[in-house]
């Protein structure tokens, strides 16, 4: 009897340590994206598949956040030229949808609004750091990635030379706003 009651003692002490994790709201959870290039920009939206956020004490402490890449939608472009920007950036040329279904980004530490973490894009995981607010159970902010850092180089003007107007910036921006 004392040690079962030493084991729901230890349970609870240790679930209050490591926080409250608390689901992401998928259908209510939006990501953005703008990809620019020299002569203008594209953008779209990007799914959430998965995802929990930990508190302590009310306050951000961790999370994992899986991204589907296979719901790349381009918002910008109609018809043919839509369906043609979204095949490509799904391509081994960008995000490989077909091998790397998804990106993740797991947190590793949070100093007031900076948030660190793991990201893995295409198999390749880099530490990252973004500046995102937490309020009323929503995490928002707009994160910037450079591509190139996960092996990601179509285009770009750091690694290629005589690109002219066909050069695409290395870095595109994410817009977040997730609920959980």
């Amino acid at each position: 009897m004392m040690k079962s009651l030493l084991v729901a003692v230890l349970a609870i002490n240790l679930s209050v340590f490591a926080g409250v994790k608390n689901p992401i709201k998928l259908g209510k959870s939006t990501v953005t994206w703008i990809g620019k290039k020299v002569t203008g920009a594209h953008e779209g939206t990007i799914a959430l598949k998965a995802g929990n956020v930990i508190l302590e004490d009310g306050a951000l402490a961790g999370g994992t956040f899986v991204v589907d890449m296979t719901t790349i939608d381009v918002t910008d472009l109609e018809g043919e030229y839509k369906g043609k920007l979204e095949g490509h950036l799904k391509s081994d040329d960008f995000f490989g949808v077909a091998k790397f279904p998804e990106a993740t980004f797991v947190i590793t530490s949070v100093e007031g609004s900076i948030v660190k973490g793991d990201l893995t894009i295409k198999g390749h995981t880099e530490e990252q750091s973004f500046d995102l607010i937490t309020k009323d159970n929503t995490i928002s902010g707009k994160v910037m990635i450079d591509r190139t850092k996960f092996g990601i180089k179509y285009g770009s003007g750091s690694f290629f030379d005589n690109l002219k107007d066909k050069a695409i910036d290395d870095e595109f921006e994410l817009n977040v706003n997730i609920l959980f």
